[in-house]
């Protein structure tokens, strides 16, 4: 059991079938279902049903469509918080949707910021205004998405937060800023940071080699480095280690101050 210094993540790095929901929701269920009943939270990449598509209408799904079904239905089953981003409709225009599901049912939604201007992803998809901090078992969260991830301001720790986490499909060929990213969120924001990828090629011929990874708020790496295997991993976050780190070096309190707007 955790403690309320621990929080226990599962990370789950997959290959998604290209914009086939129902075998990605499958995907995932035997991956959920085959972790311990320790975990408390389970985070997913970005669009994890789809795979990165532009093809939001005809994928995209009311927010009480059979995804946010099915996150309920794990969070509840395995008493842990699921994370993730879906293409979402809402008033007749489509967002890139990070789903915060609690073990009880209700759920904080996140609209990614930074659409994806390479991929025309700003055509399609509109841009959320509203960064999201999640309380949950005493930890504050923050969860962004993918390119969110080149922009520091966004991701600024001006509220003391514990855990930063972005969901992405990142490609391979610039896996090396991912990489490099990742870390330097964990050291300037002085917490835990979480980048969970996929692996595989999608229906655009973008291949992934994921990477996925936990760094601690010095930015040590607590994961396998640079693994690119679809893979489950289990790993305990400890929250006295970070509130000792914060009391020995109090970078944070020399934090330039400002607001976003």
């Amino acid at each position: 059991m955790s403690t309320k210094e621990n929080l226990n993540v599962a990370i789950l790095q997959a290959n998604l079938e290209w914009e086939d929901a129902a075998a990605n929701r499958n995907l995932f269920s035997k991956k959920i279902e085959a972790l311990s009943d320790s975990v408390e939270l389970i985070v997913l990449p970005e669009m994890f049903t789809t795979g990165f598509s532009m093809n939001a209408e005809n994928l995209a799904e009311e927010i009480d469509g059979e995804t946010l079904l099915w996150m309920k239905e794990y969070a509840k089953k395995k008493d842990a918080a699921v994370t993730g981003s879906v293409i979402i409709t809402e008033n007749g225009d489509f967002y890139n949707r990070l789903l915060f599901v609690f073990p009880d049912g209700s759920y904080q939604k996140y609209d990614k910021r930074h659409t994806f201007t390479l991929a025309k992803e700003d055509k399609i998809y509109s841009k959320g205004n509203d960064r999201l901090i999640v309380e949950y078992k005493g930890w504050k969260i923050c969860p962004l998405i993918c390119y969110d991830l080149r922009f520091p301001v966004w991701a600024r720790n001006t509220e003391d937060y514990d855990l930063l986490i972005y969901v992405a499909n990142w490609p391979e060929k610039r896996v090396a800023a991912w990489d490099a990213l990742l870390k330097a969120r964990a050291i300037e924001n002085m917490s835990f940071c979480i980048g969970v990828n996929r692996i595989g090629e999608d229906g655009n011929d973008a291949f992934y080699n994921g990477h996925s990874a936990v760094y601690d708020c010095l930015g040590k790496i607590l994961t396998e480095e640079n693994a690119e295997t679809e893979f489950s991993k289990e790993i305990c976050l400890d929250k006295s280690y970070l509130q000792d780190t914060r009391k020995q070096f109090k970078f944070l309190n020399d934090r330039d101050q400002f607001k976003l707007i």
